[in-house]
């Protein structure tokens, strides 16, 4: 849904992105992740059409930001860090004005503030201004704003910032309810843990370069057997068991075993006939099976061991 090739972006003073790509997958919520300065919303800014980088390319479902960016405009939705509402306004006035800018016609425009306000829970709010919203309400506004012309892909930057824990699972069960109906998510935040409520995917961006990208799905490996995905797997036994390794590495279709004693990790196609088989086999073999399943490690964990590997290896 989102091709960036190459890009490369200069300030007056610095290179803040040294040829970036990255493929973000339709449907996907996407947590765009990085230390402070990395490069983030310079990204994010050109994906939006909003600065034109130095050299590079960036499509957004198939529209070329640079060459088409009204176009581009009509397919995306877009919420910056510090974002503005007209307190002065109604909401309904807020989400009439955003509609019309983007050129929804007048029967088109009600039917879209009506839907949004009530996918975004401010249909009974529709006649207060946005002044007196809370905080967390116009966070929902705002974001109301960015998608009332029905964009395919919205992009987040720092849409957590300030919210209290309930706004933030508010915030999470909104976004998961926006990619369920179709819509393609890329969400800047530093709140690791929120971002890890509902993200699908993840970029992790430092210094100017991609570090990783990445899915998220539980246990998502990268590799397949016979068109099978691989998945990483969990076995936990109720005792020690001698050689235990050597014994879950000698069963067909395992690979990349680790561990030893009680936890056992390592790769297997994804398929549960698979898992019933190997399963099975250990059970047969006097093995003290606990419970096998999926792992994912945490966002975090994730995040802190790539940045570490990358700074290592970067020149």
């Amino acid at each position: 849904m989102i091709i960036v090739e190459n890009l490369v972006f200069d300030y007056p003073t610095k290179r803040a992105l040294h040829g970036v790509s990255l493929v973000v997958r339709e449907g996907s919520i996407t947590a765009l992740v990085g230390p402070n300065g990395a490069g983030k919303t310079t990204l994010m800014r050109c994906i939006a059409a909003l600065d034109p980088p130095y050299s590079g390319r960036i499509a957004v479902a198939g529209i070329d930001v640079f060459e088409e960016p009204r176009q581009a405009h009509e397919v995306m939705g877009y919420l910056s860090d510090f974002f503005g509402l007209y307190d002065q306004l109604t909401v309904r006035q807020c989400l009439v004005h955003a509609a019309d800018s983007h050129g929804l016609s007048a029967a088109r425009r009600e039917e879209r503030v009506q839907q949004t306000a009530i996918a975004l829970g401010l249909e009974d709010r529709l006649n207060a201004k946005a002044e007196t919203l809370s905080r967390g309400l116009r966070q929902r506004l705002a974001i109301a704003q960015a998608i009332v012309h029905e964009p395919r892909v919205l992009l987040l930057d720092e849409p957590a910032a300030g919210l209290d824990p309930e706004a933030r699972q508010d915030l999470s069960t909104l976004l998961r309810g926006l990619a369920a109906r179709g819509m393609t998510l890329l969400v800047s935040s530093h709140i690791l843990a929120e971002l890890e409520d509902y993200s699908t995917d993840m970029v992790i961006v430092d210094n100017g370069r991609i570090v990783e990208n990445r899915s998220l799905e539980p246990g998502a490996v990268q590799g397949a057997t016979q068109g099978v995905p691989r998945v990483a797997m969990l076995l936990e036994l109720a005792a020690d068991v001698p050689e235990i390794a050597a014994t879950v590495q000698a069963i067909a279709d395992v690979a990349d075993v680790d561990g030893s004693g009680r936890e056992i990790r390592f790769t297997l196609p994804d398929d549960a006939n698979r898992r019933a088989a190997l399963l099975r086999q250990l059970i047969g073999a006097g093995v003290p099976v606990a419970g096998l399943s999926r792992e994912r490690s945490s966002l975090q964990d994730s995040y802190i061991k790539r940045v570490n590997e990358a700074r290592q290896v970067r020149p």
